[in-house]
């Protein structure tokens, strides 16, 4: 009896601490070379007076470059001012352990898009790719990120991560502080 209430335990902590299954959503192969996608994650979420702001990421490998693609969705019955993108652009991640990632814009300069969606609410949807720098690179495989700060054109913005967010958009369950130890062996190869 107590080799099978062992037995037991010992499977559920297998279970418990199993890593996340890699959800691909683009994986191509070509004449000009390689790209694979991961799909969306929400990594952040935030609803407050009629305002909303979603962050998805979604990690890249193309030609074995490692890079981030982050849509950022804004929502509100009132106009959205517009964020910006630009060569200067940069996403930095706090990590647990204290250290500091940072990301640069790889992209051409963008504002995002304005679409005005049911019950005239604006939605502003701005898209940014932005690749590694090698220093800390690794440290994103093995410590939580809890902070985000992301440089626009003219502002930068901070935003919390959580251990553990259920989604208001698609009410599923998502762990953004353990997005890249969960997802980045998806793509390095």
């Amino acid at each position: 009896m107590k080799r099978l209430f062992f037995a037991l335990i010992l499977l559920l902590n297998f279970t418990a601490f199993a890593q996340k299954p890699c959800e691909i959503d683009q994986n191509i192969t070509d004449s000009l070379g390689t790209f694979k996608s991961t799909k969306n994650n929400i990594v952040f979420e935030r609803s407050f007076a009629g305002n909303s702001t979603n962050i998805f990421f979604s990690l890249t490998n193309d030609n074995g470059l490692l890079g981030l693609e982050a849509q950022i969705l804004k929502r509100s019955q009132e106009f959205i001012k517009a964020t910006c993108f630009d060569k200067n652009s940069k996403i930095y991640l706090q990590l647990r352990n204290g250290k500091i990632v940072t990301l640069l814009y790889v992209g051409a300069e963008t504002c995002g898009t304005l679409i005005v969606g049911e019950n005239n609410t604006n939605n502003r949807v701005t898209t940014g790719s932005f690749v590694f720098v090698k220093e800390n690179f690794e440290e994103l495989r093995t410590s939580p990120v809890t902070f985000m700060r992301v440089k626009f054109a003219g502002e930068t913005l901070d935003y919390p991560f959580r251990t553990e967010l259920t989604s208001e958009m698609d009410k599923l369950k998502y762990e953004p502080e353990n997005y890249f130890i969960d997802y980045l062996k998806c793509v390095e190869n």
